[in-house]
């Protein structure tokens, strides 16, 4: 892909001259692309859910926690999209007995606590918390 063809996907205007039509580009166009369509699917999925930091990762990781029991993925979301029409920046997200910190302005998990590792912490620079 072109990154002039990207840039269309990510609906960025960018005039660097008159385009150059090669033998594999002619009659072609992003929307026609197999890749392109595959990109787009892509981007489209990133922006539908909430994202997780390395960090997040490797705590979900070492604490065993099962992101697909209760529907947690689906309930962190619906979390931190309420948490965004309330515009809250930084939220604490409680979904059975585990938190989440959540950045919600960048969509994405900072880190998460089981019940144990919780005990005797203060959760600062946080402006809302979700209980679902």
């Amino acid at each position: 892909m072109l990154i002039s063809e990207y840039m269309q996907l990510r609906n960025v205007s960018v005039q660097t001259g008159r385009p150059v039509e090669t033998p594999q580009s002619a009659g072609r166009t992003p929307q026609n692309s197999s890749f392109a369509e595959e990109l787009r699917k892509q981007l489209e999925a990133q922006e539908s859910g909430v994202q997780f930091s390395k960090h997040a990762m490797d705590r979900i990781s070492e604490r065993n926690i099962d992101m697909s029991e209760g529907n947690r993925l689906d309930r962190l979301n619906r979390a931190v999209e309420l948490a965004g029409e309330k515009g809250s920046d930084d939220a604490l997200v409680m979904i059975d007995s585990t938190a989440f910190l959540v950045s919600v302005k960048n969509n994405k998990v900072i880190t998460t606590l089981t019940a144990e590792d919780m005990q005797g912490n203060i959760f600062t620079n946080i402006d809302s918390t979700v209980i679902m």
